[in-house]
C-alpha cells in the first residue's frame, strides 16, 4: 500500500497508531479503510462487505486499536477469523500497527499449537485476542468468564466462517460475551445466514460496501490453456520453463495432488514444497516463512491451506485444479497482484471444464484469455536466457581468476578452449537439453501410454481421493434414511464440478442449519442427494429457492423414491 500521511491522520485515529502506520509505509487510506474507520472510531456496530486484498484487516484493526486502554490489563478486543492462517495474519498486522503503543499485548488462539502458551498469554492481560472459534470454545470451557471485558468484536470473513461450519461455536461464543459491546462484521457476501446473525446480534449496524471483485482481478494478467488431465504435471514443467517468476503458487484440489507435483518439482531442480491440511501447524508456518525469504520458490496447495497467505514475492498463480467456484477462483488468484502490485494467473482447463471456465469469466466480469503451451524453440531460447543471464555477473572477474587454470586444464587435457568450455556448460547445467532435439526428447507434452477416452473422462468427473464428495453411478440405490430425515434431490452433480462440501457450504450459509443435521451428500452425475431434517424442510426449501452453487441454481425438492 502506497499512500498520504495526512489521508489517514485527517481519519483521526490515535497518534502512536498514526506513527506506526507512518513508519510501515502507509499514506492515503483504501476505499474500505476511508469509509469504515470514521463509523468504527464513533462507536457504531458496522457491516462491512469487501474481498480478502482490499485493505480490511487495517480498516477494523487502525480504529479498534485507537479504542483499546492500554492500562486495562484484560481481554478488550476480540477477532474472529475462519482460519489458523488468517488469524496469525490478523495477529501480525496488530502487532505491527500496536508496535508504538507500549503496554498493549496480542494473542493468537488456534488449533493446532499447544493451549499453554495461549493461556499463559490471556492471563497476563494480553487486550487482543485473535482466534478460530473452535479453538476459542475450547478456552470457553476452561473459563466461562474469559470473554466478559471484551467492549469490541469483529467477525472477520463470516462467511467463511459458516461455509466451514462454525456456525453453533458462533452462538456459544456470542453467549459468552457482554451485551453492551461494538460488534464489526466483514464479510464478502451477505447470504441469508450472515444477515440472521447481524439482525440478532449488531444494534443498528451501519453498512460499509465496497464493490472489489473485479478490482481483486484488474491488475492481475489472467490466461487459461486446454489441457487433458494426465498432461497437468507436464504443463506445469513446461510453462515453470518460460515464466519469470520470483515466487509462485500452484493450486491443486486434494491433499494427495500437493504431494505428488511438489516432488515432481524438487526431481527437477526447483525449490518446492507441498501445503495441506495434514501438515502441523509449526511446519506450515516454516514453509510460508521459507516462501517469503526466498528458500522456497512455489508452495503447492490446498484452497484451505493457502488461507491468510500474503507473501509479497508471490508473481503467480497456477490454478493446476479448476476450482469448484468462481468465488475459490478469485481468492486463489487474489494472493497475486496485492496492493497495486502485477500479477499473473494460469488455469489450466480440461475438455469437461470450460463450462466453469465461462462462468468465472462471468462473474467476475473478465475475458481470461487463451494461450497455448510453449513448444521446444521457446523453452530452449528460455534455458539460454537463463543460462546467459547467469553467466553475465561472473565475467568480468573470471579470466583474472580462472584464466590460468583455464590455460593448465587446456594443456592437460589436450584439448582446445572452446572443447573445455562446452564441457564445464554441460557439467554446470546438469546434462539439461540445450539444442533443440534434446529438448523435444526430454519434455514430451503427451504422455507415453496413452488413457482411454472413457477412463480419462470418468477420472476428470470424479473427484481426486482425499475429497469428502462420493460420485456414484446413476442408478445406484440410495442408502437406507436415518430417522428423522428426509432425502432432497439438487439439480446439480459432478458434471457441473460440484462437489459435496460446495453443497454443504451453501445449505449451512443460506439454510441457517446446524452442521450435525445435514447428512449424508452423495453427489452424482446429474444431480445430487442430500439428507435433511425432516421437521421445517418446507421452511428450509423455501429459503433456499433461490440459492445458487457455481453459478446455477441449486433447485432443491424433496426426492420421490419409486
Amino acid at each position: 500500500m502506497t499512500q498520504e500521511t495526512g489521508g489517514f491522520a485527517a481519519l483521526g485515529i490515535h497518534p502512536a497508531v498514526l506513527a506506526a502506520i507512518t513508519a510501515v509505509g502507509y499514506e492515503e487510506p483504501s476505499p474500505i479503510q476511508a469509509q469504515a474507520i470514521p463509523v468504527i472510531l464513533a462507536g457504531h456496530d458496522m457491516i462491512g462487505q469487501a474481498q480478502t486484498g482490499t485493505g480490511k484487516t487495517a480498516a477494523f484493526a487502525l480504529p479498534m486499536l485507537s479504542r483499546i486502554d492500554p492500562a486495562r490489563r484484560e481481554p478488550q478486543l476480540l477477532i474472529l477469523a475462519p482460519t489458523r492462517e488468517l488469524a496469525l495474519q490478523v495477529a501480525t498486522a496488530f502487532e505491527t500497527y500496536a508496535s508504538q503503543l507500549p503496554g498493549v499485548g496480542v494473542v493468537a488462539v488456534y488449533g493446532g499449537a499447544p493451549m499453554g502458551p495461549q493461556l499463559k498469554a490471556l492471563r497476563q492481560g494480553a487486550q487482543i485476542v485473535v482466534a478460530t472459534p473452535g479453538r476459542l470454545c475450547d478456552h470457553l470451557r476452561r473459563d466461562e468468564q474469559l470473554l466478559s471485558t471484551v467492549k469490541h468484536l469483529v467477525l472477520d470473513e463470516a462467511d467463511e466462517m459458516l461455509k466451514l461450519g462454525f456456525m453453533d461455536d458462533l452462538e456459544v461464543i456470542f453467549a459468552a460475551l457482554p451485551e453492551s459491546r461494538q460488534t464489526v462484521l466483514f464479510s464478502a457476501t451477505l447470504p441469508h445466514s450472515i444477515r440472521e446473525i447481524a439482525e440478532k446480534h449488531l444494534r443498528e449496524p451501519q453498512h460499509v460496501k465496497i464493490a472489489a471483485k473485479t478490482q481483486t482481478v484488474a491488475r492481475i494478467d489472467q490466461a487459461h490453456l486446454m489441457v487433458h488431465a494426465d498432461q497437468k504435471t507436464a504443463a506445469v514443467l513446461r510453462l515453470l520453463e518460460v515464466e519469470e517468476f520470483d515466487a509462485l503458487i500452484a493450486f491443486v484440489r486434494t491433499k494427495q495432488a500437493t504431494l505428488d507435483l511438489a516432488s515432481a518439482l524438487e526431481a527437477k531442480g526447483y525449490k518446492a514444497a507441498a501445503l495441506n491440511g495434514d501438515i502441523a501447524q509449526n511446519q506450515r508456518e516454516r514453509v510460508i516463512e521459507s516462501l517469503k525469504d526466498g528458500r522456497l520458490d512455489i508452495v503447492v496447495a490446498t484452497d484451505v491451506a493457502a488461507r491468510g497467505i500474503d507473501v509479497p514475492r508471490i508473481t503467480h498463480v497456477f490454478n493446476v485444479d479448476m476450482p469448484y467456484d468462481p468465488e475459490s477462483y478469485v481468492h486463489r488468484i487474489g494472493r497475486t497482484g496485492r496492493a497495486g502490485r502485477d500479477g499473473r494467473a494460469l488455469l489450466l482447463v480440461t475438455p469437461r471444464e470450460r463450462r466453469m471456465l465461462q462462468v468465472i469469466e462471468r462473474v467476475t466480469g473478465q475475458k481470461v484469455a487463451e494461450v497455448h503451451l510453449p513448444n521446444a524453440q521457446q523453452v530452449l531460447d528460455a534455458r539460454i536466457r537463463k543460462l546467459t543471464a547467469s553467466l553475465q555477473p561472473l565475467l568480468a572477474e573470471a579470466e583474472a581468476s580462472h584464466g590460468e587454470l583455464l590455460d593448465r586444464l587446456t594443456a592437460e587435457l589436450d584439448c582446445s578452449p572452446r572443447a573445455l568450455a562446452s564441457a564445464l556448460l554441460r557439467k554446470a547445467t546438469n546434462g539439461q537439453g540445450l539444442t533443440l532435439a534434446e529438448v523435444e526428447r526430454e519434455q514430451p507434452l503427451v504422455p507415453g501410454v496413452a488413457v482411454p477416452r472413457e477412463r480419462r473422462e470418468r477420472s476428470e468427473r470424479a473427484p481426486e481421493r482425499g475429497e469428502r464428495s462420493s460420485v456414484h453411478r446413476e442408478r445406484r440405490a440410495p442408502m437406507p434414511l436415518p430417522e428423522g430425515r428426509v432425502r432432497c434431490r439438487a439439480a446439480l452433480g459432478a458434471r457441473d464440478g460440484i462437489a459435496a462440501k460446495n453443497l454443504l457450504g451453501a445449505i449451512l450459509n443460506e439454510g441457517g442449519l446446524a452442521r450435525d443435521s445435514i447428512g449424508r451428500i452423495q453427489v452424482r452425475d446429474s444431480f445430487s442427494l442430500i439428507e435433511l431434517p425432516e421437521d421445517g424442510l418446507e421452511r428450509l426449501l423455501g429459503k433456499l429457492r433461490d440459492t445458487r452453487v457455481a453459478g446455477k441454481q441449486l433447485k432443491l425438492r424433496r426426492y420421490r423414491e419409486d
